[in-house]
């Protein structure tokens, strides 16, 4: 109650002469309900009193529970009360125009407010200004709430050292707070209606973390330093975390312990079951037990899989439905075209497409098998032809299936530039002419023409083998590959506390965004994973950790390529604060001016990611929107951008003309559109993955010809989800 806020005026006037206010008993309230009037209460969406009538209405409730409830309860849920709270709700129900299902929100509020009345009496007539007893009457004004008898039980049980010793723990726990509320009785719900009626907003609720700023600032209007800074990490989370999340946002940033139930930045009556935030029902030690079973029972599987796939060797080309085709073309490093063959069940050109001949290189993040090459196949000869070496990472079965992605491929039968591998020309090695499947026989006896000096110089033997002019072999459809390790980390997580609200740490070291500190990543991002909705920072972070990892460092491409961090480089930043952002950025790129390099920059609009490559160098600035929008769209960040680069030329000593000053180039790269609202971030993250894989500081225009395609199918996109599930499992975040 307000009888609470009032100050001491005098060491000379006693407690009771100070408080000039009398007791309040609503009259007002009374007379009306005489008159016929019932006053209206409003709720926002949180179930919370707001105004008009909210004010009214609590302090209506406290002068019941002042009248009703002896100033001895101690405990608020005895049943001994249940006929005063009864009295109470029902003179409530008399007042206002309320539904009965806001007795339990009205209940609470009582008990609320009892103890504050208890609080009150105990520090305003029961202890001097040092804070010792002080054996007082009973004041006169609260005689007519207070009996003599309730009063000496009042002050006896204050003395009780079990009493003083909760009391000292509480006080010393709620003394000087780092963050103290300064909206006075206010509350939550109403500032918040306030700040949207001030705004003229048309929503129905803030974000936590702006209520909880706002409830901080004072009079003077100027929020703490540790207020913003806690504000400000709070910003950064919620490109990730749902403001919703009980052990959301302002719980992580404050980084304090919590209790169950509780949601902060929201104030009293806001509940996890006011929001709609259901737990899930902790699963017994049978059906834990079970899991388990499954669980290892899938890694086992995948274990051996993995050991039968690293042990795999090609059929022998000497085979007696194939030609020992024993030719080892020359390969060039690098990427360059090539031609695609077959020898079973007859030696064949059965597509066209580039070899990447690339030290290091990886496929799908795994090694290559022993005696074969990367390749990218572009166009189908032979569309219905068999792979010889089906990635477990793709559906792809057949070379039309694997027209756009990579594939393994035996050295000895690819061809580079419009070689054809010679065989040996026996009598009975027969050629079948079949217009799409075969070579031509003039470009044949070209080609081994041109062959026959390289095949002396390097003494290679071509044995002839019987080739059978029957049609291709069919090839039984293999079944898709099934989203194993999401399952298995699903279900690991699901024996651990993140779906309660459990967070774990990801370290992300000093190399990758130019600082060290740890990634916390909790259920809502791999919910975001597993049930394919838009991916926050927090996921983004950590699979630009799998590519650090991954690509970066075992090829030294970190030599080459760089990041920037998404939390710290953002439209909101940008907007609020870009003298941070500028600094951050101009460290980076000082940091690595020494040798050209390109910087991925992650880059959220706020609700869309798209991706910005900058090579400060060559003052060369990609934009790569898989919504095909131009980078007009953010004249701010564009800005920002040019005036980093123009600050990092001065830095460099780099002199220009005035008409060149300005002259930054802007490519926008034609690059895979999405097809829907979600997949924004997926395709940010392959963007990021395709140009590591070339290993390329330039980007083409209509990007790169090995990976364009005018959209990410379904299995790319999710190529990227088990990759980051691969990677948690490897990293044991479970645990």
């Amino acid at each position: 109650m307000a009888d609470d806020q009032h100050e001491e005026v005098s060491k000379k006037v006693s407690a009771e002469e100070e408080i000039r206010r009398g007791i309040t008993v609503m009259r007002r309230v009374v007379q009306g309900r005489s008159r016929g009037i019932i006053l209206d209460v409003c709720w926002n969406n949180q179930g919370q009193l707001i105004e008009p009538n909210g004010h009214t209405l609590t302090s209506f409730i406290g002068a019941l529970v002042r009248n009703e409830i002896p100033i001895t309860c101690d405990d608020w849920r005895n049943k001994e009360l249940n006929e005063s709270k009864e009295k109470i709700w029902s003179e409530i129900k008399r007042c206002f125009n309320i539904e009965e299902e806001r007795r339990g929100f009205c209940m609470k509020l009582a008990g609320k407010l009892l103890r504050g009345f208890q609080t009150f009496l105990s520090s305003k007539f029961l202890k001097d200004a040092d804070g010792n007893f002080v054996d007082a009457e009973l004041p006169k004004k609260y005689e007519s709430l207070i009996s003599a008898e309730e009063w000496e039980a009042f002050k006896s049980k204050r003395q009780d050292p079990v009493f003083q010793r909760i009391s000292a723990t509480n006080r010393e726990r709620a003394s000087s707070p780092a963050y103290p509320y300064r909206k006075g009785r206010v509350g939550y719900g109403r500032l918040e209606q306030s700040m949207l009626q001030k705004e003229e907003s048309s929503e129905t609720s803030l974000p936590a973390h702006v209520l909880w700023k706002e409830a901080r600032v004072g009079k003077s209007g100027v929020p703490q330093e540790e207020v913003l800074h806690v504000y400000q990490k709070c910003e950064e989370l919620s490109q990730s975390l749902s403001p919703d999340d009980t052990k959301g946002i302002l719980s992580r940033a404050l980084d304090v312990p919590e209790y169950s139930g509780r949601v902060r930045g929201k104030g009293f009556g806001v509940t996890p079951t006011s929001l709609s935030i259901k737990k899930g029902k902790a699963p017994s030690n049978r059906e834990l037990h079970a899991r388990l079973e499954a669980m290892q029972a899938e890694l086992d599987a995948l274990r051996r899989e993995r050991e039968a796939s690293a042990s795999t060797v090609y059929r022998d080309a000497s085979d007696k439905n194939s030609i020992n085709c024993t030719f080892q073309p020359n390969i060039p490093e690098g990427i360059s075209h090539c031609q695609l063959y077959l020898s079973s069940p007859y030696y064949r050109m059965v597509g066209k497409g580039k070899v990447h001949n690339v030290s290091g290189v990886l496929l799908h993040t795994r090694e290559l098998p022993a005696g074969c090459l990367k390749v990218s196949v572009d166009i189908a000869v032979e569309p219905n032809a068999a792979l010889p070496y089906p990635s477990d990472d793709s559906d792809a079965t057949t070379v039309h299936e694997a027209v756009g992605s990579f594939v393994a491929w035996p050295t000895n039968l690819i061809c580079v530039g419009y070689e054809t591998p010679t065989k040996s020309k026996s009598k009975d090695n027969v050629i079948p002419q079949h217009t799409e499947s075969t070579v031509s026989r003039k470009e044949l006896q070209e080609n081994e023409v041109s062959n026959a000096s390289a095949q002396q110089k390097k003494e290679v033997s071509n044995a002839s083998a019987r080739v059978k002019s029957s049609g291709a072999k069919k090839t039984v459809a293999r079944k898709k590959p099934t989203t194993k390790y999401r399952s298995c980390l699903r279900i690991f997580l699901e024996m651990t506390d993140i779906p309660t609200g459990g967070v774990r740490n990801v370290h992300m070291e000093v190399g990758i965004f130019g600082f060290d500190y740890d990634q916390m990543i909790g259920n809502e991002d791999f919910m975001q994973v597993f049930g394919h909705e838009e991916i926050g920072v927090n996921v983004v972070n950590t699979y630009i950790r799998f590519l650090y990892d991954k690509l970066m460092r075992p090829n030294d491409l970190d030599e080459s390529f760089g990041f920037l961090a998404p939390a710290t480089v953002n439209l909101g930043l940008i907007l609020n604060r870009p003298d941070t952002v500028t600094e951050y950025i101009l460290r980076i790129l000082n940091d690595n001016k020494d040798a050209e390099k390109l910087f991925f920059i992650p880059f959220n609009t706020g609700g869309h990611w798209l991706l910005f490559a900058i090579n400060p160098i060559r003052e060369i600035v990609y934009y790569l929107d898989s919504l095909g929008n131009d980078w007009t769209t953010y004249p701010d960040m564009k800005v920002l951008i040019d005036t980093v680069l123009q600050a990092f030329r001065v830095q460099r000593d780099i002199q220009t003309s005035r008409r060149g000053a300005n002259s930054i180039t802007w490519i926008k790269v034609a690059c895979p559109q999405q097809r829907n609202q979600i997949d924004c971030g997926y395709f940010m993250l392959r963007f990021m993955r395709d140009t590591l894989a070339l290993g390329r500081l330039m980007i083409p225009t209509d990007y790169f010809e090995e990976f364009k395609c005018a959209f990410y199918t379904k299995d790319q996109v999710d190529e990227i989800k088990e990759e980051w599930c691969q990677f948690m499992i490897e990293l044991n975040v479970f645990s």
